[in-house]
């Protein structure tokens, strides 16, 4: 007999996930269930969105959750000069100079992994940016578009704490658990935006090995051929105007790109912060934007170089070409920013956090098997409460003192944590670009759900776990610094 289940469409999965949110926080609050949060001591209790005043705040709200959803103006941006890039045909005559057919299949795969890996230097804008580049990437040299999504969205997701290079996250993390080692007077204790450098270096080479056999060996047999209607037009050599009106585009991209780093690095520094950092600076708040408009430059520059673009209106089109694909990611989104909101709003998420972690601080073990206990905690509230920053806010403060009770330093906290909080995030549906993933996927298959890319994710997750945790117990076990 024919199994007639299915998983829903993405927007229908978040709805439903609403309603379970919504039925959850009214049966908290019928029982009164609360927790403490460690660093203030005040009592969080869950609040009821089926109460007079839930009802009030969800009304007056619904419209606002939705435009104020973080992705959402992220992606409208981005796609602005991704559209103009891609309509121009300065994409394709990129791919058609730097790819050699199929011959280059495994260079494409290793480059997108580690551009992946690579993109938490600068915030989110893999996900934004990176994963259409690689479906189109990947369909260039006869792969799968879905796999290229699904590569760059793992390595982006996967490792998301594991880089060469200082990420955005490193010098918040290691403050929040500087603040949390004083507070309970842990001593001598310093904990710098390096202080777990050397365990993610290593990590970064580690993981991208891993992707790369996943994908070549389960994820690509798994997807097979590409029969759909999205087309790749192919390997025809570019045209002398066309090498001419590239090489145009990349001298004015490579000009705006010295004005900005000059913006930022010189000793006029008008893109860095006020105190001269580069942490909450415009150059890092507005590296998306920044990156999109050289994009779509570089796109412009092209078109009207090559012939492709004559007046002002042809550009306006280019912005206006990824407009088809945003409708399907609005209404999405739509829906998961209500879920998202919803959430916040009942402290649901934060309370279950909270009861765990008390939970796991009552056990009692060897230091070792804590830490590991503790790694997978982290990846399981990882699941229903995504930031990083927003999670290690107060769980800091309730590990890093239990876990030195135990010996275990603060760095070494919070690189457990760390290992935690990055595996599942492909796989959770609270991620906050989950619905422009799964946009993606259906621009090539119009019948994938949250159930597809969960089928083609679940295995990088578990195994990158426990390939991490194995490096972690070895590095905890012979004793190898962290890093500076």
């Amino acid at each position: 007999m024919k199994n007639k289940w299915h998983m829903p469409h993405p927007a229908t999965m978040f709805f439903l996930l609403t309603l379970a949110v919504i039925f959850l926080s009214w049966i908290f609050d019928i029982y009164g269930i609360s927790v403490i949060q460690p660093d203030t001591g005040e009592a969080i209790h869950v609040q009821s969105l089926l109460s007079p005043e839930g009802i009030r705040w969800l009304l007056r709200h619904v419209i606002t959750n939705f435009t104020g959803f973080a992705p959402l103006g992220l992606v409208i941006v981005a796609m602005f000069g991704i559209g103009v890039a891609q309509h121009s045909g300065f994409i394709d005559a990129c791919i058609r100079r730097g790819v050699r057919k199929h011959r280059d299949q495994w260079r494409i795969i290793l480059w997108v992994i580690v551009s992946g890996l690579l993109s938490n230097v600068i915030g989110d804008v893999g996900y934004v940016i990176m994963i259409p580049i690689a479906a189109t990437l990947f369909q260039s040299v006869g792969l799968h578009p879905i796999g290229g999504i699904i590569t760059s969205y793992v390595s982006t997701a996967c490792g998301y704490s594991a880089n060469i290079f200082l990420s955005t996250l490193d010098p918040m993390l290691s403050a929040m658990t500087q603040e949390a080692a004083d507070m309970a007077n842990i001593t001598p204790v310093q904990t710098g935006p390096l202080c777990n450098y050397y365990f993610f270096g290593t990590s970064t080479f580690i993981l991208a090995v891993i992707v790369y056999y996943i994908t070549r060996k389960s994820l690509l047999p798994m997807l097979g051929e590409y029969a759909g209607s999205v087309s790749f037009d192919g390997y025809k050599q570019l045209s002398r105007k066309e090498r001419r009106a590239m090489l145009s585009a990349v001298i004015v991209g490579a000009i705006y790109m010295a004005v900005i780093l000059w913006a930022t690095f010189s000793s006029w520094g008008i893109l860095r912060g006020v105190n001269g950092s580069l942490i909450r600076s415009p150059f890092i708040i507005g590296i998306l934007f920044i990156l999109s408009f050289g994009i779509g430059l570089m796109g412009m520059v092209y078109g009207f170089a090559s012939g492709r673009y004559r007046k002002d209106g042809d550009v306006i089109e280019g912005f206006t070409q990824p407009m088809n694909l945003l409708g399907v990611y609005f209404v999405i989104a739509f829906f998961a920013s209500q879920l998202f909101a919803c959430f916040e709003y009942s402290r649901l998420n934060k309370c279950l956090a909270i009861m765990g972690a008390d939970m796991l601080s009552s056990v009692h073990l060897g230091s070792l098997w804590t830490l590991i206990l503790f790694i997978i905690f982290s990846a399981l509230v990882n699941l229903i409460m995504v930031s990083a920053t927003a999670k290690w806010a107060f769980m800091s403060f309730i590990f890093v003192p239990v876990l030195a009770s135990k010996g275990i330093s603060p760095d070494i906290t919070q690189c457990a944590f760390r290992v935690g909080d990055s595996v599942t995030n492909a796989i959770t549906p609270f991620m906050f670009y989950m619905p422009l993933v799964l946009t993606y996927m259906q621009q090539y298959d119009k019948q994938t759900t949250y159930g597809s890319l969960l089928k083609y994710t679940w295995k990088y997750t578990l195994i990158i776990l426990v390939a991490w945790i194995a490096l972690f117990i070895l590095w905890y076990v012979s004793g190898l610094p962290l890093g500076l």
